[in-house]
């Protein structure tokens, strides 16, 4: 389910604007009431259906932030961009250690499950890199696209 998440989040921060549905229009009852219940303070919600999930945006504390829900009401994941200094100090000193001759593009933290996995993009003028957190000291691979 992770994976689901991971490219659903990617592909709506590498998009310029997204239509979403109305907020509580078009997303079950049951789907709506669990997310009232986990998100009390929730502001600004957004809906976006699929056949295998309802994705609420919305703002908590001032900070936009993604629900994942699956069509049985279950929370499936939350996740929210985060800034560098937002990371594990490990994932942190080992990006500043290892890939100083990259910048960061994206950073997200994606929290399902009761535990927190970030994932992060980095590029150069040769290529873009996708990191997955492999625990909180370190990184793997998840995608490398060489540049033109």
């Amino acid at each position: 389910m992770k994976k689901i998440l991971f490219a659903s989040f990617l592909a709506l921060t590498v998009m310029s604007t997204v239509a979403f549905a109305a907020p509580n229009d078009r997303v079950d009852e049951q789907i709506n009431a669990s997310f009232q219940r986990d998100f009390v303070s929730a502001q600004h919600v957004l809906w976006e259906k699929s056949n295998d999930y309802s994705k609420a945006t919305f703002t908590l504390d001032g900070q936009v932030m993604y629900a994942y829900y699956s069509n049985d009401a279950k929370l499936l994941g939350i996740v929210r961009n985060i800034t560098s200094d937002k990371l594990p100090i490990g994932l942190f000193t080992d990006i500043k250690k290892n890939y100083s001759d990259h910048w960061i593009t994206n950073l997200f933290e994606m929290a399902s499950d009761g535990s927190s996995t970030y994932y992060i993009t980095l590029e150069n003028s040769e290529e873009m890199l996708v990191y997955k957190s492999n625990g909180l000291n370190g990184w793997d691979l998840y995608k490398r696209t060489k540049k033109n």
